[in-house]
């Protein structure tokens, strides 16, 4: 008899409880969302969450509401979304930072990169592009190439930082083009942008969006985007990979929430965030900024962590980032 009320009881209990959780996860969000953006105001993070999350308020009728917690690379606000309650109720916006900052701030973070949040999707794609200051009498990447070769160490190249995407795009294209150059590190891509646009530096390699206008302004000449395909915005402008076999770097801005949170939460938002970027308005406003809308189901998003992972370590140990 005590073996059959044991068996019993929790199987009653768990069908009266089992409806509750499920009714609970159907009605989320009954309360505003917190997106928290681990950047400041302006910035391509920010802009895609606005965007984004515009569209995805107005299709479920519910408040997600923006809140900006920049410091150390986003590190700072992604250590908050680590420690935040696993409910659905705060979401991180962060960008392939995220991954760098794993090894620029190797043992002194208060999370794990990959274990301690669930990727929702990528929102958005950042292409990079190859520029030079107009003085430099190259006009091609092969032209460019043939110079570095016949010069080595005696161009250089400016970034936005140690460890940075810039830097890493850079540094990249000198390994796998079989160059030399000097690389010039300053801090942050706008000191960056001026040191080229003055002639300080010779070249580097920035976002589209960070570069747009003074490519139109003639102020910089582009030679190649870091895109496999060629970019919507420069048709004309080749892919460095069509000249440097296998190479390809972009970044991307995705949205996180806390490790533990509830399968069918995570999917509900993932679906609504497909549905906002598949929207054509919410598309055009992206790329009308130069971003590129970007979707992948949390599985997809899970490898593309990873990989990415596993490929940032390997570049910054051959740059001599990380041991």
């Amino acid at each position: 008899m005590k073996s059959c009320f044991r068996i019993v009881v929790p199987a009653i209990l768990a069908a009266f409880f089992f409806p509750i959780a499920t009714i609970a996860h159907a009605a989320y969000p009954d309360k505003p969302v917190r997106v928290l953006v681990v950047f400041p105001p302006g910035g391509s993070n920010d802009v895609t969450a606005r965007i984004v999350f515009r569209k995805v308020e107005e299709n479920m009728k519910k408040r997600f509401t923006i809140e900006n917690r920049g410091g150390a690379a986003g590190s700072m606000g992604a250590a908050i979304v680590a420690k935040s309650p696993a409910d659905g109720y705060t979401v991180m916006v962060q960008s392939t930072t995220h991954i760098a900052n794993a090894f620029m701030y190797k043992g002194k973070l208060p999370y794990d990169t990959l274990g301690d949040f669930i990727g929702l999707t990528p929102l958005a794609r950042q292409v990079g592009v190859l520029v030079v200051h107009p003085s430099l009498p190259v006009k091609s990447i092969p032209q460019l190439i043939a110079l570095a070769k016949k010069q080595p160490g005696e161009l250089n190249y400016g970034t936005a930082g140690l460890g940075s995407f810039v830097h890493l795009n850079c540094a990249m294209f000198v390994e796998m083009s079989g160059t030399n150059m000097v690389h010039v590190p300053y801090r942050g891509g706008g000191p960056s942008s001026v040191a080229l646009i003055s002639g300080e530096t010779e070249l580097t390699i920035a976002t589209i969006g960070s570069m747009f206008r003074h490519i139109k302004a003639k102020r910089v000449r582009p030679l190649g985007v870091t895109s496999k395909e060629r970019s919507s915005k420069f048709p004309n402008l080749p892919a460095i990979g069509e000249f440097v076999p296998g190479f390809e770097f972009t970044a991307w801005v995705g949205a996180f929430v806390p490790a533990g949170t509830p399968q069918a939460i995570v999917t509900k938002l993932n679906l609504e965030l497909k549905k906002a970027l598949s929207d054509p308005k919410t598309a055009k406003l992206l790329t009308d900024v130069t971003l590129d809308p970007m979707y992948m189901t949390p599985d997809q998003f899970a490898v593309r962590l990873k990989s990415d992972y596993a490929r940032y370590e390997g570049l910054m140990k051959k740059i001599g980032v990380i041991e």
